[in-house]
């Protein structure tokens, strides 16, 4: 039994651990139990370091290197049960970067660079929502690829670009179609004029919104089996005009108003979405909802849906949340999404949010 370091009576910290363990295994099984959140009872950090390695498949090239990144484990066990303490809705424990500093996961994980507005974006119309479902996800309707991996490369804004661009393209044409990252790493360089040091670099970061300007200006983006992911910065474009696959029309930004990003979202497809991905580093599995969180952006994501309420034992009441899909593979989080709760722009989850429609292109 997972033991949480709560400050509150017994009775309600042990059912809050039974609740929160019970939803982690229904979400990952036997992997949930691997990397529940430990404290100093049951197994050791040794034990919990050897079973993150097994199980991610860790391996270091000295012993100076391992027993480095033993320390680094054991700090990062005392910070998931910190993030347990500020976030008891969700589940945090023993993930892959769990080996990682801070900065090291900032920098080889997350990657968004100059998080402004391009001074020529334009803004979402305003939709009417009296009629909003009160669940909705784009997933049971046939508009998202299954969940992908940039590994150990800072290009997560490609993966938000091209997510919201295959939404937008199945919505359409009907065809859902996995569209390529590695153009955007390899080939867009767009920057912002109005900030110095805001091109999009590849591995070294991005900005969806600039993604989105250069797809408008190259004309569109390749399949996905055409111009492969190697999660590397190759060097050099390869990007074939008559393989394009989808294009872009034009590009909105959503208003902050969680009311209007749930109507773009149900009109027009998945969002990209820009999010502080502090917590997102220990995160197994629940509804994310902080009680304190930096809204400093650093990571894409893409939001695919929304739930009108799950239930959190710690409030004892129904918590609406966002569904959001990751790009750190299956095995991270909720076989590879995350949900944080909505209606306070926790994290900055509303404070840039775009919208984009595609047009069909015959070159496929």
């Amino acid at each position: 039994m997972t033991h949480y370091f709560l400050n509150m009576n017994g009775i309600l910290i042990l059912l809050v651990a039974f609740s929160a363990v019970l939803a982690a295994a229904a979400a990952g099984g036997e992997e949930a139990f691997i990397r529940q959140v430990v404290d100093g009872g049951g197994l050791g950090a040794e034990q919990h370091f050897t079973e993150f390695k097994l199980r991610f498949g860790k391996a270091y090239g000295s012993e100076e290197e391992h027993d480095y990144r033993f320390k680094v484990f054991e700090a990062n066990l005392r910070r998931a049960r910190r993030h347990q303490r500020l976030d008891p809705s969700a589940v945090h424990g023993v993930t892959r970067f769990s080996d990682l500093t801070p900065s090291e996961f900032k920098k080889k994980v997350l990657g968004l660079r100059g998080v402004r507005l391009p001074s020529d974006a334009n803004k979402a119309p305003i939709l009417p929502t009296d009629d909003l479902p009160s669940d909705f996800d784009w997933r049971d309707h046939g508009a998202v690829t299954p969940v992908k991996n940039q590994g150990s490369c800072g290009s997560c804004w490609s993966f938000s670009t091209t997510g919201a661009l295959e939404g937008a393209h199945f919505l359409a044409t009907g065809e859902l179609v996995s569209l390529s990252e590695q153009q955007l790493v390899d080939c867009d360089h767009e920057c912002d004029p109005d900030e110095p040091g805001s091109c999009d670099s590849g591995c070294n970061g991005g900005l969806m919104n600039s993604a989105f300007e250069y797809i408008l200006k190259s004309g569109g983006v390749m399949r996905e089996e055409d111009y492969p992911y190697s999660g590397i910065d190759r060097g050099t474009c390869n990007f074939d005009k008559a393989k394009i696959a989808a294009s872009v029309a034009n590009f909105s930004v959503v208003s902050l108003d969680e009311d209007q990003i749930a109507a773009n979202l149900v009109k027009n497809g998945p969002l990209a979405v820009a999010i502080n991905a502090v917590f997102m580093q220990t995160y197994i599995g629940g509804v994310s909802c902080p009680y304190i969180c930096s809204r400093r952006l650093d990571h894409g994501v893409l939001l695919v849906g929304y739930g009108s309420g799950a239930y959190s034992p710690i409030r004892m009441k129904e918590k609406p949340f966002w569904i959001i899909k990751n790009s750190w593979g299956e095995k991270w989080g909720e076989d590879g999404y995350y949900k944080i709760c909505r209606g306070r722009n926790i994290c900055g989850v509303d404070s840039m949010v775009s919208t984009v429609a595609a047009v069909h292109t015959t070159n496929q």
